[in-house]
């Protein structure tokens, strides 16, 4: 089984590596994975562990360790982003005031080297020892407000389970204690009169380096923390989607209730404006849906009694009341959070070189500072110069680059994913996606719509489609076959009235009969008019060339003499050929997998460009197909609509299920499209190239940070070219490198697809619908401007943004009325604002 538990006191990977190794001797864990980026590890053990066992072995390598809280309410997640936002607040304070006494430590200690006036009392070596006090008592607030490095780093240290603390408590530890002692020595030569041991020490006292390294370090670690943050933006964004609470009717009366406390079976009301709080079936009234959050479908929906809604969406207009179907942790919005969050904390193969590296990677740094010391003081170069090179090697190396290489883009990945409707279950398959070589279709639901349709209707002798259309449906209603349903709802649809029918007879692997009145009519296939003795000639030319084309022409008569025939299809999506061509351009193979017969399927594998067709499959067989394919030794993934196609899409390398939010197979697929989109299959594909990419990116400027700084550090360059690196910045380069990985994630959060998706005519005109988006506006509140420099420069930085085409600012109304020629997310207009320095309220 699985367990999830949140580790505390990790600083960076080589913490994370040591927790996997502590818990995972445990005799019965057969799997460890922790997170430094969400603190947190997954055990996969037997009965024989117990929890407190998993605890005690965390406990006992440094750390804290207690059982995450499986609740997956929107409340509870809040409750720690708000922890975490306090905290973030904490060590901001702490940064600030770092740098209120570092300032000043440094302008004493440098300041005269750049020609700054200094106090005389500091002037001079018979100053010396004020000189070198100042700096010490400006030092020690520096100590006290970052002890916590000290106090874990040396913990650790004596655990023998060192981490970045431990580096950074030895090197800044180095650099205070020379510095104490020069104290002693400038006074004990002033007080004997020794000026030379005065004049040495004098200047070489390195209180300046020790509050640096320690103010650098924390400011590196507050940014990372704040990048941290954005990455998780997308689960953030999700969680803020359900609404604190809800008006259900119960009694007779509506009452406003939290909306943890909703239960099934209750009737919820929905005003315009609000978002759904649960998953439901409307039982009266009606709406227009805005699904975008959860679906990435741009277009509202237009719902009506006994359809389903999902909690998080947005009622644009109209009134409702739903009945409560999934609620809490069973709602589709909890398990996309669930999902989202459990993929941003797993591990992806490609991690496990830098796990290793991580493992071992400061213990062995500490023994370069060591022997770096030791060689140059063993060339005579004395012990400050020594000792400042061991302090700079001590203090560039950063396993946090290392541990956060790949989490972060993993997260930011699965979280632009989830943004567009892409659900990606593990850092597993994220990864194994952008290999795939072989991508195999099913044809029903994934390639076709999945409901046959009226295509065509031809007629003989006179007969109008309207009064073929009358008869036909007037039989057809009376059946339960698919087909028959089409044929119905386009009569419906075309408000063509049924008159009544009796007699009503199903003739097996035919069609049926029914009368009408005095007359008889007949409905089916070409077998069945032949046994009826039916004349279909004037028909049979167009239904041959219909049947090529995939399509089922049914056959009516009346009293014996052809009426005309109805053709019905199942028809292609409107994307899925250029769906198909983009993952043709990426040089994966692909194939349509049916149980239709081969010249159905090769009608549509025509229509969409597939050039390999598997087909006449029964659903059973569809398993060992994937298996083939794999057998050839070919990365291969399975599209299915996850539910007939559950063990093909668990046998393929990568199971991606296509459907409609809700009724979606999350056990057996890998990768998950909320709406029934293929162009979000080769989405899917372009996200994991880029995610991957960016890992790659990340763990090379990780590791090449770390191979060509610690060389600089231990002076490699200095006796040829007399270069050696101060502690201070070897400090700044380490704080820096976590932030460049960090940021370098960041720019996944920009991904976009190297195609542009089609625009799709849902019953407007195309034109009419393209001029709406022209003139599409946007209100954003804000807070925080008070002046015409505040208003030039919100409408400045929203200018910058693609597609946005006019500003206007209202100083009065604290808002910007923003004019687009194309849809501009709204967190990308709330991010730009909001590094203008000012907040955003909300966004209509």
């Amino acid at each position: 089984m699985d367990e999830k538990y949140t580790v505390t006191g990790m600083t960076c990977s080589a913490c994370s590596a040591h927790v996997e190794k502590s818990v995972g001797k445990l005799e019965g864990v057969s799997n460890v994975s922790v997170s430094l980026l969400t603190n947190s590890m997954t055990v996969t053990h037997d009965d024989t562990v117990s929890s407190e066992e998993i605890i005690q072995a965390v406990e006992k390598g440094g750390y804290g360790a207690a059982p995450m809280n499986q609740s997956k309410d929107s409340s509870v997640k809040r409750d720690v982003a708000k922890e975490t936002e306090e905290h973030n607040k904490a060590h901001l304070r702490r940064l600030i005031w770092s740098f209120v006494f570092l300032i000043p430590l440094f302008y004493l200690s440098m300041g005269h080297m750049m020609g700054a006036p200094l106090p005389a009392i500091f002037l001079g070596h018979d100053n010396a020892l004020v000189f070198a006090f100042t700096q010490f008592l400006l030092t020690l607030p520096i100590i006290f407000l970052n002890f916590h490095y000290f106090t874990n780093g040396f913990k650790n240290l004596w655990r023998l389970s060192p981490n970045m603390d431990t580096l950074i408590a030895i090197g800044s530890s180095a650099a205070i204690l020379y510095g104490v002692a020069a104290i002693y020595l400038i006074g004990y030569g002033l007080g004997h009169g020794e000026m030379e041991l005065v004049k040495k020490y004098h200047m070489d006292l390195y209180f300046e380096s020790g509050g640096m390294i320690l103010t650098l370090i924390t400011l590196g670690k507050y940014l990372e923390a704040r990048s941290k943050g954005k990455t998780s933006k997308a689960i953030t964004k999700l969680m803020d989607l359900s609404p604190k609470t809800a008006i259900v009717v119960r009694n007779g009366s509506e009452e406003e209730i939290a909306v943890e406390e909703v239960r099934t079976g209750d009737i919820v009301v929905v005003r315009p404006g609000q978002h759904i709080p649960v998953d439901g079936k409307i039982t009266t009234g009606s709406a227009v849906i805005d699904e975008s959050a959860i679906t990435g479908e741009s277009i509202p929906v237009e719902k009506t009694i006994g359809d389903k809604v999902v909690g998080g969406t947005i009622n644009q207009t109209g009134s409702f009341q739903l009945e409560a179907t999934h609620v809490g942790s069973d709602s589709t919005l909890a398990q996309i959070i669930s999902l989202v969050e459990e993929a941003a904390s797993s591990k992806a193969p490609i991690a496990k070189l830098a796990d290793q590296v991580s493992g071992i990677f400061v213990p062995v740094v500490i023994g370069i500072a060591l022997l770096a010391m030791i060689v140059w003081l063993f060339l005579g170069n004395g012990f400050a110069f020594s000792l400042a090179i061991g302090i700079a090697v001590l203090v560039i190396s950063c396993p946090c680059a290392l541990g956060l290489a790949t989490p972060t883009a993993i997260m930011v990945g699965t979280g632009k994913g989830a943004e567009n409707g892409i659900l990606i279950k593990s850092a597993e398959s994220l990864e194994v996606a952008h290999k795939i070589q072989t991508i195999v279709l099913d044809k029903t639901g994934t390639i076709t719509q999945g409901n046959p349709v009226v295509t065509d209707i031809q007629t003989v002798d006179g007969i109008t489609e309207q009064e073929l259309m009358k008869y036909a449906a007037s039989v057809e209603h009376l059946s339960e076959h698919p087909l028959a349903k089409a044929i119905v709802s386009y009569a419906e649809s075309n408000q063509i009235e049924k008159v009544d029918a009796d007699e009503f007879n199903m003739i097996a692997g035919g069609g049926l009969s029914a009368r009408i009145g005095e007359e008889m009519i007949h409905a089916g296939n070409k077998r069945l008019m032949e046994k009826e003795k039916i004349d279909i000639t004037k028909l049979h030319q167009a239904a041959e060339q219909y049947s090529l084309e995939g399509k089922t022409p049914l056959y009516f008569a009346k009293d014996h003499k052809v009426l005309g025939m109805i053709v019905v299809a199942d028809v292609v999506k409107e994307t899925s050929k250029q769906a198909i061509s983009e993952i043709k351009k990426m040089g994966i193979e692909v194939v349509m997998l049916t149980g239709d017969h081969e010249k159905t399927a090769k009608a549509i594998a025509d229509q969409v460009g597939i050039d390999r067709v598997v087909a006449e499959v029964l659903p059973q067989d569809k398993e060992s197909v994937i298996r083939r394919f794999m057998e050839e030794g070919k990365v291969t993934a399975m599209v299915g609509d996850g539910i007939n196609d559950a063990p093909a899409l668990t046998r393929a390398d990568v199971g991606i299920a296509i459907g409609a939010g809700t009724d979606i197979a999350m056990e057996s697929a890998d990768i998950v499209l909320m709406h029934s989109d293929l162009l979000d299959a080769a989405a899917a594909i372009q996200l994991s190239k880029a995610t991957i990419r960016n890992i790659k990116q990340n763990l090379f400027w990780a590791f090449i940070y770390n191979i060509i700084g610690i060389p600089i550090a231990a002076g490699v360059l200095y006796p040829i070219f007399g270069v050696r690196l101060n502690p201070m910045i070897a400090s700044a380069a380490m704080s820096f490198s976590s932030v460049f990985v960090v940021s370098n994630a960041l720019r996944l959060r920009g991904f976009k697809t190297s195609f542009l998706r089609p625009k799709v005519d849902d019953g407007r005109n195309i034109e009419k619908v393209e001029s709406e988006e022209k003139k599409m506006q946007k209100t954003i509140k804000i807070d925080g401007m008070s002046c015409g420099h505040c208003s030039a420069r919100v409408e400045s930085a929203l200018k910058n943004v693609k597609g946005v085409d006019e500003v206007t600012v209202s100083l009065d109304d604290a808002n910007a009325v923003v004019t687009m020629s194309e849809e501009v997310p709204n967190e990308n207009l709330k991010d730009v604002v909001e590094d203008a320095g000012y907040t955003v309220v909300e966004v209509k």
